[in-house]
């Protein structure tokens, strides 16, 4: 081991339930913290009435109808203490009032301090002598305590019970998940069957639908492989043989004369079996090349490769030019653009007959790049220009050797680095435009390495 700590995924069973525990504690603690409020709203009217109700039923709403019911005959202080309630009843005169009053003595309700300690005080007054009814004001806290507990204990005593259903109810919900999951282990990695779509969330189906639809391009690629092995392997046995059967007649030569003279086909078998094992090997690495490249130079890349076929078009008696529009960069890669332009250029050249035309050509065209090859040789019949890029394709009556993977090969670099490649009439129905088209995906000329 490296030592290093292996990432941990975090799990979307474990969050949402996380997620909706938590919902439900912050929506107990609110309602728990708004039935304290009412029930202490509640709690402060219920004493002030309680208070109210305790002064009017000794006698009336003054401080003599109070003493005259018998609470107190002298102007001395008169208390009645309530030991359950802690209700007291003072009366005074107003001269002789409590420190602790400081001087409010107006008719109605206040909260004073009596040694540190807060009370609700509901005052009748007189002339010249007061009544007090007081009790402390934890008395009412006391209250809408136990009443916001009572709705609070039965709420966090369900919370272990809540967060298992939570747990429950989230894994039932997910369990289409693993469900899809098994389904996908157990695909046949040569065969892969399209997901079920039927009893599914309606959530989840844009994530099967897409993984269906990745199924079916594997399904295509998987078909293609095979196919390619097979036509492969076809193509590879016959030369082999021809080269056993060659090297068989070499072997059996009598003389030096005859030996050269069976020679020349075995090394020429040999070169094609050479460039057929050359041109599938192209065809893998270009399979195998990733799809993000770099600014590449078109129109340098272009003169290069114009510079290195132009003996062989001047041999031919071949006028090969170009048509550039200056800066032109695409993104993608040189080996993959090299191959691309070459197979259009050897095949322009391999068709067209002396005295023709083969131009290269460069342009942006709405925002794509574009690159051309345009010949005037005999062109490809529309039937044809689709097939031709089938691996070991040859159209009949072309008179060119080949393996029939060039084409191939090129349409698989275009894929790679985002572009198509299409094959398409020539200017007034003659010869053959080898088109590169990349969209969107144009270069700035800052950007060139």
């Amino acid at each position: 081991m490296d030592g290093r700590k292996r990432a941990v995924n975090p799990s979307l069973q474990k969050r949402l339930t996380v997620m909706l525990a938590g919902m439900i504690v912050a929506v107990a603690l609110i309602a728990s913290a708004t039935s304290f409020y009412f029930a202490y709203e509640e709690a402060k009217e219920f004493q002030d009435n309680t208070l109210r109700q305790i002064a009017m039923l000794q006698g009336g709403d003054t401080a003599e109808s109070v003493v005259l019911n018998g609470i107190g005959h002298s102007p001395a202080l008169v208390t009645t203490i309530d030991p359950e309630t802690r209700i007291r009843i003072l009366h005074f005169q107003q001269e002789s009032a409590p420190a602790w009053f400081a001087g409010a003595l107006a008719p109605g309700f206040h909260t004073l301090r009596e040694r540190g300690e807060p009370m609700r005080v509901f005052i009748i007054r007189s002339s010249s002598s007061v009544a007090a009814v007081v009790q402390p004001t934890e008395t009412r806290d006391d209250l809408a305590t136990s009443s916001a507990l009572h709705t609070l204990v039965p709420g966090l005593l369900m919370l272990p019970v809540m967060a298992l259903l939570v747990m429950l109810i989230v894994r039932s919900g997910l369990k289409p998940l693993t469900t899809l999951s098994h389904l996908l282990d157990e695909q046949s990695p040569d065969q892969p069957e399209p997901l079920p779509e039927h009893d599914l969330p309606e959530e989840m189906m844009p994530f099967v639908h897409s993984i269906n639809r990745q199924l079916a391009r594997i399904s295509v690629l998987i078909g293609q492989q095979r196919r390619f092995i097979a036509d492969a392997a076809h193509e590879l046995r016959s030369p082999l043989t021809a080269l056993s059967l060659q090297a068989e007649n070499l072997r059996q030569a009598g003389s030096a004369d005859e030996m050269r003279a069976r020679l020349a086909p075995l090394q020429s078998g040999i070169e094609r079996a050479r460039q057929l094992t050359a041109q599938l090997l192209n065809l893998a690495r270009v399979q195998a090349q990733p799809t993000e490249g770099v600014p590449v130079d078109l129109p340098a890349l272009a003169r290069e490769l114009i510079a290195e076929y132009l003996p062989l078009a001047e041999a031919r008696g071949i006028d090969l030019g170009l048509d550039e529009p200056g800066a032109m960069l695409l993104d993608g890669n040189p080996e993959s653009f090299t191959l691309i332009l070459k197979n259009g250029l050897e095949n322009a050249l391999n068709y067209t007959q002396k005295g023709g035309t083969v131009t290269v050509r460069l342009a942006i065209e709405n925002g794509d790049g574009v690159m051309e090859v345009i010949d005037d040789g005999p062109g490809i019949p529309e039937s044809e220009r689709e097939r031709v890029f089938d691996a070991f394709y040859r159209s009949p009556g072309s008179g060119q050797p080949g393996s029939g993977l060039g084409l191939t090969i090129a349409r698989e670099a275009a894929r790679t680095i985002g572009g198509d490649l299409r094959l398409l009439p020539g200017p007034n129905g003659r010869g053959t435009v080898f088109r590169y088209r990349q969209r969107g995906r144009v270069a700035e000329a800052s950007r060139l390495p």
